[in-house]
């Protein structure tokens, strides 16, 4: 009895502790309790109101967001006008959680008769002068539609703009009064696309010089902004520009785009408060910081209250660095005689060398000694790493300036700075931006060279050819996965390198592994580093979008890594070893690539240039090492890391080997193509957990149970779990329903030729009871799934379940302990554009309450696995040539797969997909079935954000879809039982939330010894990692996040019984102190809040309908 008062006053202290972190929140919501619930759900991102100054700042270096009275915008690019307007609106929403009056006015909104920006000027100062006490707020846009990015005329189309620029903000200087003006750029290059000629040439590095426009740009306004007749002091009128643009995402859909608007009125935000390193978080766009002014900070940002101070690592200059490099070796003679064969090939009988490839290879920003980022457009190809010549190896280390060592009449190598086509490049034919597509052209122009030239005896002469690309390949895969599948990129490789086996004699030819990129997005985590982290966004943004631990990033690691395997399998095919004077090495340095650090961990910017992306004089001298070395080990046992932290000494020819390493001269067999894989014969996995076991005796508390426990599964659904089509091989067995490989009930065979999870149960259990077996209705067992089923019908489907279970004899229905799935909502969404009413997210979340509350009031020993509905958008994406997939699959889910491409229609059924995810979250985790000790309810969330499976050329795999590409096979059962599985084993706030579909037999995971048990949100608290958040930031959870966690006093510990050193009745009285005291505290938080903050209250209720 005295710890049953325990408990219950712990839970009270507790329940007054969290009511006190919450009053914020519940006292806005007062005036609307109706609605209180959707407010809640925005209150934690807004930002506490500060007290409002007694009378309005005479001073705009000290205006607050609550002295703005209205935000005028002049400039807005035509071709965006909408998009841009929104994002404005958003902006003008975040100020109004200081100022619930502020306006929003948008000159020259209509599309009639466009006026210039120093027309708009005019107009908007005549309309304001009249207004010289309230304080106003203009964002002056510079649209960068007035030029084509490759344009030769860019520089003087700049300072035009720049000048308009300038005389506008003249205009509203001298007419204007209490007046913050913003001059944002924003990019609108992609909209101009179709108008610049010039843009069409493959040959041009598209984004690159997108970037550099807007970089010059940028360049050129701050230049004339930070004149100081802007911003002096003691004025009421200022003009600054944000340091960096705005750049509306080029490769999203319409799913994202709210979310990039979002994301572009926060970046305004942010700037408006604070000065920017010019660094833009790009890496996860889920979550949304919206920074807010602080009492140090609380004033609008200005270049006298917060001047911008730029920000840079001290490893960014290269003045004091030595890029030269001793040769060691003794013997640099060439052979006696010219050789005949390339496999006795040395160094000094190179006489011709030539490159291949993109901007690496071109040497972009490779000699840029400062952060001016305008110098990454030059192509230093005198430095580049393996053809260029500057100077000697005593001052440029590249290969060429090696050779020469061996060989100082080497011919070939490119000098100075200039383009492919200058005179200084030779045989230097890479191109900035070029793709595995850009390779045969390449070629052609190389060979033809080669030819002609009179300083190269094109039949005798050896030449040693580098082929480096694929960078642009991977940063551009995520805008069409087929184009850019590592077979097909591989695929334009082999016919370039099919041409120089045919017809270039003498030839060796180094195919330089493609780098592992991912780790340069470190680079771009660091604010104090300085990183145009905008513009690297615009050069290779499939590498930067994705978050850390995504399926997009998963991906791109995929794509990487079968990009280099593909490589590998090329060369590997013995396809250029065919006669003795041609052959093609597979160079591997690059596999593994190790970032520089500083002594303080930070990522060391002297290697890269000042993109950070481009790499540095100082990275190209190691790459060059690395290169020669590579090419003087033996296949087979070749260095494949390049760390750019260890010093790397050149290696020497030996007396023994003294050759070029080739195939031949390293004895290396060819593997040959690989093996074509025994046809599948089944979809069963291995198993390979050692402790299996149950608990020493039947626990008593859901967070303790271990998978043997588990003596009974059950199963809530649709067709998706009742197996329907699984097993179907044609159109009559579609209908048929295979409920003995349904994921999660189906109990057929075992687990080496069936995947279900029962049948990875059955491995910790053999008596487990409840599967379904084979098909049709015949044995059941507990799976409830009626095909066809919404969540509207899951309550009855629960009621049947537990009258089943307390009905069969073989149920110990009050002590067995039961695991039962609910996968349900597909039906809902493919049919919620035929009734938006009865089909809602709120009916959702009362139809899966229901259910629910019946489990959890009747059922004992229960955990209840829900499956987060998958993105059903995907499906449409899944192609067959089959009446089945081109006719039935828009039948059955004719919501998602009828809506056109980008129409209202489908945006509106995602966004009902990703509401249904949230209400789900919300409702499982909201605290409702915490209170027994038997009973949890878990969100198992692997086919949240889980991508289409795609085969080897990145076309999406159908075999993982029945006859009718809607329902899986037993293929996609088999994956999804896995997924399942491995879910239930992650700690709740750390579970996958997207499934790779790899069908690997040894994907099963196994219990650890730390962590015996099934996860569930009580027993996940013990492993959470703390996380530390700025004070003045908040963060909003967008619906590809996992709801919060709310810890529990009541939690289980996971050790051992623990004995009371605490006498009881010192135990009562602490926790009655503790209950008067936090009673106490509350109502003297909650009268002070409410009397001192009514103002801000009101102002905060009205935000309930905010877009954010």
């Amino acid at each position: 009895m005295m710890r049953s008062a325990l408990l219950i006053l712990a839970a009270l202290v507790g329940s007054c502790a969290q009511f006190t972190d919450a009053v914020s929140i519940n006292v806005q919501n007062e005036p609307s309790t109706e609605k209180s619930e959707k407010t809640e759900s925005y209150m934690p991102i807004l930002c506490s109101p500060i007290p409002a100054p007694f009378s309005s700042p005479s001073s705009v270096h000290a205006l607050s967001p609550a002295d703005i009275s209205a935000v005028y915008t002049l400039g807005m690019p035509r071709s965006q006008r909408d998009e841009a307007s929104r994002v404005v609106s958003r902006l003008a929403e975040l100020l109004s959680m200081f100022n619930p009056e502020v306006i929003t006015v948008h000159v020259n909104n209509g599309s009639v008769n466009p006026r210039s920006l120093l027309e708009e000027a005019e107009e908007l100062s005549l309309s304001l002068s009249h207004q010289a006490s309230d304080w106003k707020f203009v964002l002056l846009f510079v649209p960068t539609n007035f030029t084509c990015a490759c344009s030769p005329h860019v520089a003087a189309d700049v300072n035009t703009v720049v000048k308009e620029v300038e005389e506008a903000l003249q205009i509203l200087q001298t007419r204007l009064h209490r007046t913050l003006v913003h001059v944002v750029v924003w990019s609108t290059n992609h909209q101009q696309d179709k108008l610049c000629e010039c843009i069409k040439d493959k040959s041009i590095n598209q984004r690159l010089h997108k970037a550099t426009l807007l970089k010059q740009l940028q360049n050129s306004l701050n230049d004339v902004l930070e004149n100081p007749k802007w911003h002096s002091k003691g004025v009421d009128f200022t003009a600054l520009l944000q340091s960096a643009p705005v750049i509306p995402d080029p490769i999203s859909d319409s799913e994202n785009t709210l979310s990039d608007e979002n994301q572009l009125a926060v970046q305004l935000w942010t700037n408006l408060l604070h000065p920017s390193t010019s660094q833009i978080e790009v890496m996860d766009s889920s979550v949304i910081t919206i920074p807010c002014p602080t009492q140090e900070q609380p004033f609008l940002r200005t270049q006298i209250n917060s001047p911008t101070s730029r920000v840079y690592s001290k490893a960014s200059t290269l003045t004091d660095l030595v890029m030269g490099t001793e040769i060691p070796c003794i013997d640099r003679s060439p052979s006696l005689t010219t050789p005949t064969s390339v496999h006795e090939l040395r160094p000094g009988d190179i006489k011709v060398v030539a490159a291949l490839g993109d901007s690496l290879t071109a040497a972009n920003g490779v000699g840029a000694k400062t952060d001016n980022l305008l110098l990454v457009n030059n192509q230093y190809r005198g430095l580049s790493w393996s053809i260029g010549g500057d100077e000697n190896i005593t001052s440029v280390t590249t290969l060429p300036n090696i050779l020469r060592e061996f060989n100082p009449s080497l011919t070939g190598f490119s000098e100075g700075i200039g383009d492919e086509d200058s005179a200084g490049a030779f045989l230097n034919q890479a191109v900035a931006g070029a793709k595995s597509g850009d390779m045969v052209r390449q070629v052609r122009v190389l060979v033809d060279k080669m030819k002609n030239d009179l300083r190269i005896d094109f039949h005798n002469d050896w030449k040693v050819i580098t082929m480096f690309i694929g960078g642009n390949d991977i940063c551009d895969f995520c805008t069409d996965s087929i184009f850019f599948s590592p077979r097909n990129v591989v695929e334009r490789i082999r016919k370039a390198l099919d041409i120089l086996h045919s017809e270039v004699p003498r030839a060796i030819v180094n195919l330089v592994e493609l780098l592992n990129v991912v780790p340069l997005r470190d680079l771009h985590r660091d604010n104090t580093l300085g990183c145009p982290t905008w513009f690297v966004s615009l050069v290779c943004p499939c590498i930067l979008k994705p978050k850390d631990g995504s399926s997009e990033l998963q991906k791109v690691n995929d794509f990487n890594r079968a990009y280099q395997r593909t490589m590998r399998e090329l060369i590997d095919s013995g396809r250029y070893d065919t006669h003795n004077n041609f052959t093609v090495i597979l160079q591997p340095f690059f596999r593994e690539v190790v970032l520089p650090t500083l002594e303080n961990g930070q990522p060391d910017r002297s290697f890269f240039s000042p993109d950070c992306f481009h790499l540095s004089q100082r990275a190209h001298t190691l790459m060059a090492r690395a290169l020669w070395n590579n090419m003087l080990e033996p296949l087979g046992n070749k260095t494949f890391t390049q760390d750019f932290m260890t010093v790397i000494e050149l290696k020497c020819p030996s007396e023994i080997t003294p050759f070029f390493r080739t195939a031949v001269n390293s004895n290396y067999t060819f593997p040959g193509p690989p093996p074509t894989p025994a046809p599948v014969t089944n979809w069963g996995s291995d198993f390979s957990c050692a402790n299996t076991a149950p608990s020493n005796s039947v626990p008593t508390s859901v967070h303790r149970i271990r998978p043997a426990d588990i003596k009974v599964v059950a199963a809530l659904g649709d067709s998706i779990t009742a197996g329907y089509g699984a097993k179907a091989k044609n159109l009559l067995q579609l209908s048929t329903e295979y409920r003995g490989v349904s994921w999660c009930i189906g109990g057929d065979k075992t687990l080496e030729t069936v995947t279900t999870l029962p049948n990875i149960l059955r491995k910790f259990n053999p008596e487990i009871k409840g599967m379904s077996m084979g098909q049709g209705t015949r044995k059941t067992g507990f799976n409830m799934a009626v095909s066809g089923a919404k969540i509207a019908g899951i309550p009855e489907q629960v009621r049947n379940l537990i009258d089943t279970m307390k009905s069969n004899s073989e149920v110990d229905f009050e002590k067995d302990w039961k695991l039962v799935t609910l996968f349900i909502g597909g039906n809902d969404l493919c049919q919620y554009c035929n009734d938006r009413a009865s089909l809602s997210p709120l009916n959702y979340s009362h139809h899966m309450m229901t259910a629910l509350d019946m489990l959890h009031k009747e059922v004992p020993r229960t955990i209840v696995n829900i499956l987060e509905i998958v993105e059903i958008e995907g499906l449409r994406r899944i192609k067959r040539d089959s009446f089945g997939c081109n006719v039935l699959q828009k039948f059955v889910c004719p919501c998602f797969l009828l809506a056109g491409e980008n129409s209202p229609e489908l945006a509106e059924v995602k966004r009902i997909n990703r509401e249904i995810q949230i209400e789900t979250e919300k409702l499982v985790y909201g605290g409702r079935y915490d209170d027994r000790e038997d009973f949890a309810v878990v969100v198992q969330p692997f086919l949240k954000n889980t991508i289409v499976p795609v085969n080897i050329d990145g076309r999406p795999d159908d075999t993982y879809f029945s006859e009718d590409c809607f329902h899986f096979s037993e293929r996609g059962h088999a994956d999804m039982a896995v997924a399942m599985w491995n879910n239930m084993l992650e700690p709740v706030g750390k579970k996958q939330t997207y499934n790779n579909f790899t069908n690997a037999r040894n994907n099963i995971r196994c219990p650890t010894e730390e962590h015996p048990y099934i996860f569930t949100k009580v027993n996940s608290l013990a492993i959470q990692t703390p996380t530390t958040t700025a004070p003045t930031s908040t963060a909003l959870p967008l619906p590809s996040t996992t709801t919060a966690l709310t810890t529990h006093n009541t939690a289980l510990p996971l050790t051992g019984d623990c004995s009371d050193n605490v006498p009881l009745w010192l135990a009562v009285v602490l926790a009655v102190m503790g209950l008067l005291i936090g009673c106490a505290v509350t109502w003297l938080f909650l009268f002070c809040k409410a009397k001192r903050s009514k103002k801000e209250i009101a102002a905060a209720v009205e935000l309930k309908d905010t877009s954010f």
